[in-house]
């Protein structure tokens, strides 16, 4: 990096808990004078003589004046988050405190740090690679269970170890073939074809469950989204309500009150759960609640779940004809009966017969709970067909055995969070690159081709996975990635 010796420079300084009051604060520096200018301003010990991984009680004053009594942890690099001297003060929470100190030492010499500008010292000094640093921020983001366990996997290394491998295998063969071309005139092999073939079967085998996982990582990084899809007044906004246990949604008798998607997120079972209350999907003039029902049918499609509610007072064959229209999307959905209490027989029969679903001993409506049937780690793409969950929305009845079965359905559960998921756009993109390139050196493997042609595909392949963990980086993709981080971090 050509930013690199103004990094390592610079001490930098900024505020690593979240602003606003609080009980504490704390501030934190990096760089070769961290310590000594923290030393300037702290009436205690010399920090300059004490050991690192210390921690000292005094104040900071500017001037004669105490700003306030604080606490002083010193990290001497390299044994720091960046490698390199590194003081973290805390404070009292006042913004007031906070500010002072922080203008103290800028004045001192120190500058206000960039967004993400500690983590990216952390990479360019060797303590992190590039996917890990994006970990980071993935692991502070985390809100639930599941995204917690993908950022902390990839933020231990666990992505880098399998690239790492990945790519020492195919720069021994990228060195063969190089030296090949310094032998042309002698016509000496020195990768064997059918070696460098089996390597990369083996590695795109890699790639492929590695770019297969994406679909799952993602929605445990980002949440599963639900759609709650149906006719309007069918209770939508209710269930959503109820599901939340809280006013989120406008509920009303009037049809067609929801005329744009309303979103909350939830966490079943430490997964993260994106409901979307849609408008009701029904033929209609009004140009505002037509376009409610156009994103109605947009949010369905891209959704990992939906949830389609019906009620008694619907024609069972307008039902059975929706849930066939689902079932075609070949997205998992479950079919919701709200207000339960007013089913009669009749109805309860017919949906039954045509729908699916039982009765539990007691008699009352229960769901069809089946064992699924995909592959573990799967979003029960072979299950498309409707469960049918009796509940009244109004009452808050059957919404626990409601998100038990979403829950199932989704499957999540059943993945291995100590595997390897890909969470990451970026990352996804690169490994789909990196699969073209050996796709062409396989083409090509067996053509009367000259030696420095596979050479130029393998560093390819090569060139895409180092742009994943930062053995290639450009500022740009730097910046790029650590402007979303906090300043703090």
């Amino acid at each position: 990096m050509t930013e690199k010796s103004v990094y390592n420079s610079d001490t930098i300084i900024a505020l690593a808990t979240p602003s606003g009051i609080g009980a504490i604060g704390v501030i934190r520096l990096s760089g070769p004078d961290a310590i000594n200018l923290v030393n300037e301003v702290f009436g205690g010990k010399d920090l300059s003589i004490q050991h690192s991984h210390t921690i000292h009680f005094g104040t900071i004053k500017d001037g004669k004046q105490v700003l306030d009594e604080v606490l002083v942890s010193i990290f001497i690099g390299p044994r720091s988050y960046t490698r390199e001297n590194v003081v973290e003060i805390s404070t009292h929470g006042s913004a007031f405190i906070i500010e002072s100190i922080i203008k103290l030492l800028i004045r001192k010499g120190a500058r206000p740090a960039n967004p993400g500008e500690f983590t990216l010292r952390a990479f360019l000094n060797g303590q992190l690679d590039l996917s890990q640093a994006e970990a980071v921020a993935d692991l502070i983001a985390s809100n639930s269970q599941a995204s917690h366990q993908v950022a902390m996997q990839q933020m231990r290394g666990g992505f880098s170890s399998e690239l790492k491998h990945l790519r020492d295998q195919l720069i021994h063969f990228a060195s063969m073939i190089e030296l090949e071309l310094d032998f042309g005139e002698e016509d000496v092999e020195f990768a064997n074809r059918d070696d460098l073939k089996g390597l990369i079967y083996q590695i795109q085998r890699i790639l492929h469950r590695l770019i297969q996982s994406f679909e799952q990582g993602n929605v445990m990084k980002n949440g599963v989204p639900v759609v709650i899809a149906g006719k309007p007044n069918v209770g939508k906004s209710t269930l959503l309500n109820a599901l939340l246990n809280e006013e989120r949604a406008i509920v009303s008798e009037i049809a067609g009150t929801t005329r744009d998607t309303v979103e909350d997120h939830m966490i079943i079972g430490g997964i993260n759960f994106r409901f979307i209350d849609t408008a009701g999907i029904r033929d209609t003039e009004d140009i505002i609640e037509a376009k409610g029902v156009e994103r109605t049918h947009a949010k369905i499609k891209e959704a990992k779940l939906i949830v389609y509610l019906v009620d008694p007072e619907q024609n069972v064959d307008k039902i059975v004809e929706q849930v066939r229209y689902l079932d075609s999307l070949g997205i998992p959905f479950l079919t919701v009966v709200n207000k339960k209490d007013l089913a009669n027989a009749d109805f309860l029969e017919r949906l039954e017969s045509e729908v699916g679903g039982q009765k539990s001993e007691a008699g009352s409506p229960k769901s069809d709970v089946r064992s699924p049937k995909s592959e573990a780690g799967s979003m029960n793409d072979d299950d498309q067909t409707s469960d049918l969950i009796f509940i009244s929305a109004r009452n808050k009845e059957g919404i626990d055995l409601l998100k038990q079965e979403i829950l199932r359905k989704v499957n999540l559960h059943s993945i291995n969070t100590d595997d390897v998921l890909v969470s990451n756009i970026r990352h996804l993109e690169a490994l789909q690159k990196t699969e073209e390139s050996l796709n062409r050196v396989l083409q090509n493997i067996d053509q009367p081709i000259t030696s420095d042609f596979l050479a130029s595909d393998i560093k390819q392949a090569l060139y895409y996975l180092g742009e994943i963990t930062g053995q290639v980086t450009t500022d740009d993709l730097l910046e790029t990635i650590f402007s979303k981080f906090c300043i703090g971090k």
